[in-house]
């Protein structure tokens, strides 16, 4: 397919997603299986038009007067892929498969200048989040939204228990791996420009033996802080997949005892295999079931809450979650995160840890989560997160992370990761 049938084909995938009210990677697939003709740089090129027009739905749609599929999709092209109203005229001429030819209003909105439009379209978030961003993130939060509609690297994780970074990056050699500026033993494969396609590295050799694992940086990070060390038990109680799990287990040297609980047993279910790939012996999954965790109250060294939430810090990669999200769902979340927090701190012995994480970036998931917590009971105090930092990486904490309560926001601008939160609270001895 040339440019304009994969732009005529990322308006339609985009129509669906707007019309159904669907997740992109549905719609995406299902175009996928309707047109077989395509290729794989196709797809990864129709892909990549919907989820720029997504992450820059606002300002786009600003620039381009409409935020229709089409008005979003061309503007990816004129002012994301470095496309001019003359390029696009000439590759649409005698092409069947092309849109219709630009309107006038269209060829403007490649020259449309952001510099006088409202700070919530320059920063590509919804307009009634702004003043949860400028709190959270301070006077830079335009330039930090503007990171968050950025693509994101493909982060991967090496498994100690398994090989190290040198063998992993030989590995991926084809694919030009760099080391992670910040986890020492993560791996990054930078996101390309225009119709780049993302390694599949799950078909690596390597992935097959359990050498690595997906996972972004920031995710390292969090898990890296919580601390977890040989021989200790250890509670993660949203496991979902495993994914912290696993980093878990690596730090521990297989050595102690993880207990990974879900309360959806369906996002458990993969856990079982990515366990046995990697290579852990010392995780006991608990299913969810009436009195599963009894056993274990008062005895851990350390729970790790990766609680639910709105999942802002992943914006990247879900461009679709930022303009689905409503107040009604934020509050939903912050029901759940409340009530997680309540009942992680039971099973902490005296001096163990509570590792509270959201990947989000708004206050009302964070700082104002933990600090309800520590209002409503005695026996918990925050601790020292720069000192957890200089154990998990030997270096001192990156001026700009910590957060008003004492915890840390990880963003794209600030450390090139995904949004992640994360607050280290003690129990009194």
């Amino acid at each position: 397919m040339r440019l304009p049938g994969r732009l005529a084909a990322a308006i339609d995938v985009l129509a669906d997603v707007e019309q159904r009210r669907r997740p992109v990677s549905e719609a995406l697939k299902a175009w996928g299986l309707n047109n077989r003709f395509a290729g794989a740089g196709d797809r990864a090129a129709i892909g990549n038009l919907v989820y720029d027009a997504l992450r820059r739905r606002a300002s786009h749609a600003f620039a381009m007067g409409s935020d229709s599929p089409r008005a979003l999709v061309l503007a990816v092209a004129l002012r994301d892929w470095g496309e001019t109203p003359e390029s696009l005229a000439a590759a649409f001429a005698g092409d069947s498969h092309a849109p219709a030819a630009l309107t006038e209003t269209e060829m403007a909105g490649a020259r449309t200048d952001l510099a006088g439009a409202p700070a919530h379209i320059r920063a590509d978030v919804p307009e009634w989040l702004a003043p949860s961003l400028e709190r959270a993130l301070g006077t830079n939060w335009v330039e930090e939204g503007r990171a968050m509609a950025g693509r994101p690297s493909l982060d991967l994780r090496t498994n100690l228990l398994k090989s190290t970074p040198e063998r992993v990056m030989k590995s991926l050699a084809r694919f030009s791996p760099q080391p992670t500026p910040i986890a020492p033993w993560g791996i990054s494969l930078p996101a390309g420009a225009r119709d780049a396609r993302t390694p599949n590295v799950t078909t690596d050799e390597g992935y097959q033996k359990g050498w690595f694992e997906i996972q972004d940086q920031g995710s390292q990070i969090v898990a890296a802080l919580a601390g977890a060390r040989p021989g200790e038990q250890v509670l993660d109680l949203c496991a979902g997949a495993g994914g912290k799990t696993l980093a878990l287990a690596a730090a521990m040297g297989n050595k102690g005892q993880i207990f990974a609980y879900d309360a959806d047993r369906a996002r458990l279910a993969p856990i079982y295999e990515r366990l046995k790939r990697n290579g852990v012996r010392n995780a006991q999954v608990r299913a969810p079931q009436d009195n599963a965790l009894d056993d274990l109250v008062g005895r851990l060294d350390r729970v790790v809450v990766d609680a639910p939430c709105t999942g802002t810090g992943t914006w990247r990669r879900r461009p679709d979650t930022k303009w689905k999200l409503t107040p009604d769902l934020l509050a939903q979340r912050q029901a759940e995160q409340a009530a997680l927090l309540e009942d992680a701190r039971q099973y902490l012995k005296p001096g163990g840890t509570l590792v509270y994480v959201t990947c989000s970036i708004l206050p009302e998931e964070n700082d104002e989560q933990v600090a309800r917590l520590l209002a409503s009971r005695d026996g918990l105090a925050s601790l020292d997160i720069g000192a957890a930092w200089q154990r998990a990486f030997g270096t001192e904490l990156p001026a700009g992370l910590t957060t008003p309560g004492g915890g840390i926001c990880l963003t794209p601008r600030r450390t090139g990761t995904d949004g992640f939160y994360c607050h280290l609270l003690g129990k009194a001895a």
